[in-house]
C-alpha cells in the first residue's frame, strides 16, 4: 500500500492531538505536529523562533480583513526581501508536509495539512470538535488559567487557527466540508474517536 496522512485539525480542548499520537502508535507510524516547525526551520535556515512565534496564527491587521494568500505549492528563495515573511514560513511548513507524505505514512497535526495534500491519493482528514464546556475543562489541564480568562485564551486560539486556515486556504475552517470525517470526541472519547478513524481508513485504503 502506498504511503497515507492522517491530517487531523482540531479545536482547543477537544483532543485532537491527543487522539493523533495515540492514532500514530497504534499504527507504528509518526505523529508531527510542533516538530515541522523544527523541521522547516533545518530546510529554510530561518531561525525557529519566528516559526514559533507565527505558529497558526496570523497578524491582528490580517484578522479584522479578509485577505487570502491561498497557498499553491511556492516558495520565496534566499535573497528575497520576504523571505522570513510569515507567508514564506508557511510555504516552508508545508514543503516539509509534502516531504513527510512522499517519505512515510504518518499522522499530521494542524497546521492546514488536509489543503496542502488535497491532491494526494491516500489522505484521510478529520476535524476533531467538541462542546464549549468540554473544550474548556479540558483546557484547563493544560493551561494556568480559570473563568473568563480560560474562555478568552480558547476563543482566541480557535480564532487564530480558524483565520490562519482561511487565509492560507481560502476556507472556513470549521466547515465540514473541507473533511473526510468530523468527530465529537466528547461523545466517543479519545480511544473510540481514533477507533472510527481507523475504521474509516480501512475503507478508504482497504487492508
Amino acid at each position: 500500500m502506498k504511503n497515507y496522512v492522517i491530517a487531523i485539525s482540531r479545536q482547543f480542548g477537544s483532543g485532537g492531538k491527543t487522539i493523533g499520537e495515540n492514532l500514530a502508535k497504534e499504527l507504528g507510524v509518526n505523529c508531527y505536529s510542533r516538530e515541522i516547525l523544527r523541521m522547516a526551520s533545518d530546510e529554510s535556515g530561518i531561525k525557529e523562533e519566528l516559526f514559533n512565534a507565527n505558529d497558526e496564527k496570523i497578524s491582528n491587521g490580517i484578522l479584522t480583513g479578509i485577505s487570502k494568500n491561498i497557498y499553491n505549492g511556492q516558495l520565496i528563495p534566499p535573497g528575497d526581501k520576504d523571505f522570513v515573511s510569515p507567508e514564506n514560513l508557511f510555504y516552508y511548513q508545508a514543503k516539509i508536509i509534502k516531504d513527510l507524505a512522499a517519505r512515510e505514512s504518518c499522522v499530521i497535526v494542524g497546521r492546514c495539512a488536509d489543503f496542502v495534500l488535497k491532491d494526494y491519493e491516500n489522505l484521510i482528514s478529520v476535524f476533531v470538535h467538541a462542546p464549549k464546556e468540554y473544550c474548556l475543562a479540558r483546557a484547563a489541564e493544560r493551561v494556568a488559567l480559570k473563568g473568563k480568562e480560560l474562555e478568552k485564551f480558547v476563543a482566541k486560539t480557535d480564532k487564530y487557527r480558524g483565520a490562519f486556515y482561511k487565509y492560507y486556504t481560502g476556507r472556513e475552517w470549521e466547515d465540514a466540508r473541507n473533511y473526510h470525517l468530523c468527530l465529537d470526541s466528547s461523545q466517543l472519547g479519545f480511544e473510540k474517536t481514533g477507533e472510527v478513524i481507523k475504521a474509516y481508513m480501512k475503507i478508504k485504503l482497504g487492508e
